[in-house]
């Protein structure tokens, strides 16, 4: 994965975990997606569907996914194996 998953890559993630959570292919289409700007700046996207909940926390790359109760049941590091790289001044 890349440093910066684009939104379809990260959607495509969120349907897969959905799935492995039970989730029917009939009930993906019917995902709420929403997005959370703060400061003018993109931070966050939820995805819901059934009773189930994922986070994309943009800023450290992590998937987060939650039962009915609000409990993380899962959890994808989107830039884990990334090697960091050198930045120039």
């Amino acid at each position: 994965m890349r440093v910066c998953p684009d939104a379809a890559e990260v959607r495509t993630l969120v349907e897969d975990g959905f799935r492995e959570l039970g989730i029917s292919q009939m009930e993906l289409e019917e995902m709420e997606e929403r997005v959370r700007i703060d400061d003018g700046r993109l931070c966050a996207r939820s995805y819901r569907i059934a009773d189930l909940m994922a986070m994309w926390l943009v800023d450290i790359g992590i998937i987060q996914f939650y039962d009915s109760e609000g409990n993380m049941v899962r959890r994808t590091n989107l830039l884990m194996g990334i090697e960091p790289r050198r930045v120039a001044a």
